[in-house]
C-alpha cells in the first residue's frame, strides 16, 4: 500500500516530520519498506514566464523563447508547439539532473543559445506519457520551486502490510492509526450527492440471488456524464501513489478506492441488456473481462449479470461488454461487498489479481459501501458533470451484525508484561475506531468490532492492538523464566529414535516422502479389492490426483524412490522410511495413524572395487538386518511364518515375522508383477514393521550376564533332514531339549548335491557348552550333545551323519 504525508494531513491533524511518522508507523505493525521524496533533487525547476516566443531562424520546427525567471531573463530553444508569450511553465535550470540521469547544460541549438530546458509532465517523472511541455497556472509564483509551488512536494510511504490488515489499504485507514498515535480526530469524508431527474428506482433495479457471496449491492445511476482527462490535481494524486490516469470516470473510481479502501466499478449503463443488476452465479460459462481475456467461468464464481450475462466477475475485474467508452453518457455506479472466500477462490483459479481483488479477499468494510459510492457520485457530478439520479438503491437482505468481543485488563497485563489501567487499554481501543464498553466492577471491556476489522476475533487479538497502540518498543524487555522439569522420555518417542540409529547404523538411508499417494497405489502394489488398506482417508483439497488420499501403507512410496533412483543409474540401494500411516476406523471421525518402519534393499552386497565381491543382495541379507533391528529394539522369541505372506510379495521368498503370538511385519522378495508396475528389473526386497506391534512385544531393558571364568566346549553335529523341515524349526529344536549348559546354537552349512538323497538335505549346526560354575566334564558334555540328538531324530526325523 503506496500513501502520501500530505494526503493523510487531508484526514488529520498531526506535526510529526516525515521521519518520525515511518517510524511511527512501523512501531505501529505498519512497516514502512521504502519512503521516497517527490521531487528530491528537482529543486532548481522553477516556476517561469514566456516573455517572447520567436521562431528559430535556422529551424522550422524550434522556437527560441525569452523566459522570465524572477531574475535576469534566460534563452531557451525549445522544441514544444504548445506554449505562446505569457504562458507560465516549468524551467529546468542549467545544471539540473533530470529523471533518467539527465543534466541540463547550456548549449547551441542551430547556432542559437539554449540556457535550460522548459519541461513536460514525462520529463520530471509526473506522467509516463505527455504531448508538450507543461502550462502552469498563472497565479503561481515565478522564480519559486516548481515543486513546491504547485503543491507536488510530498513523501510517498510504501507500506508492508500484514495479510490481516485490510483497514490499511487506504489513505483513510493509514489516517486512522496516525490519529490513535497524536491523539486527534479522524476527518472521514462526508459527501453530499446533489440529485436530480428522475428516480433510480425507475429507471433499473438490482436483484441478489446469491446473498451468501454476494450480501450486499448498491448502486446510482449518473446521467449526461462528459468523458474525458481528469483535472491535474486528481491524476498527480494517483500518480503520486502509482496509479496511472485513464479517464475522469474510472479515475475518480480509483481515487476512491485509495482514499476509502473500497473498490467501485463503473459500467456503461446504455450497455445493460435490460437496464438492471442480477448478482448470482451464472454458471459454466464464458466471459471476456477488461483485460480482453476470455475467461471460463465454474459454478461457484459470482458474477455480475444484466438481463443476458455477466457483466463483471464480482469483486475481480469487470468485463469488455459494459466497459466504460469515449462516448459513454449514463454510468451505473456499483458499490458492493462480496465474500472473502468466494472472491479468493475464483481470484486464484484464474490468476487474476487486481487493485479489487486484493482488498475484497481480505475482507472490505460492508459499512463503507455506501460512503465510497456517494463520494465517487459527487465526484463525477462536479468532475464529469453528471447529473445523479434521486435516490440509490441498496439491496441488503440480511444485515451483517457487528461482534461483540471481550477482553479483560489481568490477561492483558499478564500477557504484555505491562501495567496499564482500564481506562488506558479502553482508549486505545477507542482511538482506532472500536466501540469500547467498560465493565469496572470486573475490570473487563466489551468490545464493538466495526465491520472494518474483520481481523479482531478473540480477546489476543484485541491484547494484540493494545501492544501495537502501545507501542512494541514500549513492552520491557525480560528473560524468559521456567522450571527444568526431567520427564521421561515417551516410549514411543524412545523406540522410534532407536530403530531410526540402528538403521542408519546398518547403512540404510532414510528418505521422507509425502503422506499422500495416488488411490491407483493400491492396484500396483496388487492388494485384493476387499483389503482393508484400500479404505483411505481422502483430501479435500488434493494439489494432484497423485496426491489425493492418505497413504495406508509405506511401501508404495518406497518402491517409488527404488525405481527413480534407478532410472537415474543409482543401482545399490539400501532405504527406509519411518512414518505414520493413516488407517480408517469405521465409525471414528480420524483414523488411526500407527507408525510403521520399512526398508527396502536393491543392488550388489558389497560397493565396487577389486577386492569386493560382485553378488547381489537376497532375501537373507534383510533378514540379518531385521533380526538386529528387533534385537535392538529388545524384542524377543522371534520365528517366522513361512505360510504367511502379503500379495505384493513373492510367494515362497517371503514370510511373516512372529514374536511370540504377535505378527510384528512381513518380509520377503517384492512379486515381480508388482516391480513390473513400478518398471523396476531386478529383484528388489522388502520388509514392514509395525511399531506399534514391537512396543507391546518388547522386554523393555537389558539383561546382562556375568562372564563365565571357565572354557567353553563346541560340538558340530550334521544331520539329514527333509527339505519340507526349516532352520527355524531345527533351531526351535535344539533350545528346547532342555540343554542347561547350551550357551548358543549356530547353523553355519546347508549343502544339497552329491551323497545326498533327492529331497533331502544336509544341515550342520555347532552347539556351543558352558558352565558359569566349573569346567565341563567329556561325560556330561557327551551327554548333553546326546539328547540333542535323539530329540533331533525323534520330533524332526533327522539323520545323524
Amino acid at each position: 500500500m503506496v500513501v502520501t504525508y500530505n494526503w493523510l494531513k487531508e484526514f488529520v491533524d498531526f506535526d510529526l516530520s516525515p521521519e518520525d511518522l515511518s517510524h511511527r508507523l512501523t512501531m505501529a505493525g505498519l512497516e514502512v519498506d521504502a519512503m521516497d521524496k517527490l521531487g528530491e533533487g528537482l529543486e532548481s525547476v522553477i516556476v517561469a514566464r514566456l516573455i517572447s516566443v520567436d521562431p528559430h531562424p535556422d529551424a522550422d520546427r524550434l522556437t527560441v523563447c525569452q523566459v522570465d525567471t524572477g531574475g535576469e531573463p534566460v534563452q531557451i530553444v525549445c522544441g514544444a508547439t504548445n506554449h505562446k508569450s505569457g504562458d507560465y511553465v516549468a524551467l529546468a535550470q542549467v545544471g539540473t539532473v533530470l529523471p533518467g540521469d539527465f543534466k541540463i547544460k547550456k548549449s547551441k541549438i542551430r547556432g542559437q543559445l539554449s540556457q535550460g530546458m522548459l519541461c513536460s509532465e514525462k520529463e520530471l517523472g509526473l506522467a509516463d506519457e505527455s504531448e508538450g511541455i507543461m502550462i502552469l497556472s498563472q497565479d503561481l509564483p515565478v522564480g519559486k520551486p516548481f515543486f513546491d509551488a504547485a503543491g507536488l512536494s510530498d513523501i510517498r510511504y510504501e507500506l508492508g502490510l500484514t495479510p490481516n490488515r485490510a483497514d490499511c489499504l487506504s489513505v483513510v485507514g493509514v489516517a486512522r492509526e496516525v490519529a490513535a498515535m497524536v491523539g486527534q480526530p479522524l476527518r472521514v469524508p462526508q459527501p453530499v450527492v446533489p440529485e436530480e431527474g428522475d428516480a433510480i428506482e425507475n429507471q433499473t433495479s438490482v436483484e441478489i440471488v446469491d446473498s451468501e457471496k454476494g450480501p450486499r449491492y448498491m448502486a446510482r445511476l449518473i446521467k449526461d456524464v462528459k468523458i474525458g482527462p481528469s483535472p491535474q490535481w486528481l491524476v498527480r494524486r494517483l500518480d503520486s501513489v502509482g496509479v496511472r490516469s485513464i479517464n475522469n470516470v474510472v479515475d475518480i473510481t480509483n481515487y476512491v478506492m485509495m482514499e476509502l479502501g473500497h473498490p467501485l466499478h463503473a459500467f456503461d449503463f446504455n450497455l445493460l441488456n435490460d437496464r438492471k443488476i442480477i448478482v448470482k452465479c451464472p454458471g459454466k460459462s464464458a466471459f471476456t473481462t477488461l483485460d480482453g481475456q476470455e475467461q471460463q467461468l465454474l459454478e461457484s464464481d459470482l458474477a455480475i449479470c444484466d438481463g443476458k450475462g455477466p457483466v463483471a466477475l464480482a469483486g475481480i475485474m469487470g468485463g469488455e461488454n459494459s466497459e466504460i467508452q469515449p462516448d459513454t453518457t449514463d454510468v451505473l455506479l456499483e458499490s458492493a461487498f462480496f465474500d472473502p472466500l468466494t472472491i479468493r477462490r475464483t481470484s486464484k483459479r484464474l490468476g487474476l489479481h487486481t487493485e479489487s481483488s486484493h482488498r475484497f479477499e481480505r475482507g472490505a468494510d460492508v459499512e463503507m459501501v455506501p460512503v465510497a459510492l456517494d463520494r465517487a457520485a459527487a465526484l463525477m457530478a462536479e468532475l464529469a458533470s453528471g447529473v445523479v439520479a434521486k435516490g440509490v438503491i441498496d439491496a441488503y437482505p440480511q444485515t451483517i451484525s457487528r461482534r461483540q468481543v471481550p477482553i479483560t485488563l489481568a490477561k492483558t497485563n499478564a500477557i504484555l508484561g505491562l501495567e496499564l489501567s482500564l481506562e488506558q487499554v479502553s482508549d486505545m481501543l477507542a482511538s482506532i475506531g472500536l466501540g469500547v464498553n467498560k465493565d469496572e466492577a470486573e475490570a473487563a471491556l466489551s468490545v464493538d468490532i466495526p465491520a472494518f476489522r474483520p481481523d479482531l476475533e478473540r480477546e489476543i487479538d484485541l491484547i494484540e492492538e493494545v501492544a501495537r497502540l502501545n507501542g512494541y518498543d514500549n513492552i520491557p524487555v525480560t528473560m524468559p523464566s521456567g522450571e527444568a522439569v526431567d520427564l521421561p522420555v515417551p516410549v514411543h518417542q524412545k523406540m522410534v529414535k532407536r530403530l531410526r540409529d540402528e538403521m542408519v547404523a546398518l547403512g540404510f538411508s532414510e528418505v521422507v516422502n509425502y503422506s499422500f499417494i495416488s488411490p491407483s497405489a493400491y492396484d500396483r502394489i496388487n492388494l485384493a479389492a476387499d483389503d482393508s488398506r484400500r479404505k483411505n482417508v481422502a483430501v479435500l483439497n488434493p494439489l494432484t490426483e497423485e496426491q489425493s488420499v492418505m497413504r495406508t501403507s509405506l511401501l508404495p512410496s518406497l518402491l517409488e524412490n527404488i525405481s527413480h533412483n534407478l532410472a537415474y543409474r543409482s543401482l545399490d540401494l539400501s532405504l527406509f522410511e519411518l512414518r505414520p500411516v493413516f488407517r480408517v476406523v469405521e465409525g471414528e471421525e480420524l483414523p488411526y495413524e500407527p507408525t510403521f518402519l520399512s526398508a527396502a534393499i536393491c543392488g550388489r552386497r558389497e560397493p565396487l572395487g577389486w577386492s569386493q565381491q560382485s553378488e547381489a543382495v537376497d532375501f537373507y541379507d534383510l533378514k540379518g538386518a531385521v533380526e538386529s533391528i528387533l534385537d535392538a529394539a529388545l524384542v524377543k522369541k522371534l520365528t517366522w511364518q513361512t505360510d504367511e505372506s502379503e500379495p505384493y510379495l513373492h510367494p515362497g521368498k517371503s514370510c511373516a515375522i512372529y514374536s511370540g503370538k504377535v505378527c510384528l511385519g512381513t518380509l520377503g522378495e517384492v512379486h515381480p508383477k508388482v516391480l513390473d508396475a513400478y518398471d523396476i528389473g531386478e529383484p528388489v526386497y522388502v520388509f514392514e514393521l509395525n511399531i506399534e506391534r514391537l512396543i507391546e512385544t518388547t522386554t523393555g531393558q537389558i539383561k546382562f550376564s556375568p562372564i563365565s571364568r571357565f572354557p567353553d566346549v563346541y560340538r558340530d553335529s550334521a544331520f539329514l533332514l527333509d527339505e519340507g523341515v526349516s532352520a527355524e524349526q531345527i533351531l526351535a529344536t535344539v533350545r528346547g531339549a532342555k540343554g542347561k549348559l547350551v550357551e548358543s546354537v549356530v547353523l553355519f552349512d546347508v549343502y544339497r548335491g552329491k551323497g545326498v538323497p533327492e529331497g533331502k538335505k544336509s544341515i550342520a549346526f555347532r552347539v556351543q557348552y558352558r558352565s558359569p560354575e566349573r569346567t565341563l566334564t567329556d561325560e556330561e558334555i557327551n551327554k548333553a550333545h546326546g539328547r540333542i540328538v535323539k530329540v533331533m531324530e525323534k520330533q524332526l526325523g533327522a539323520q545323524l551323519r
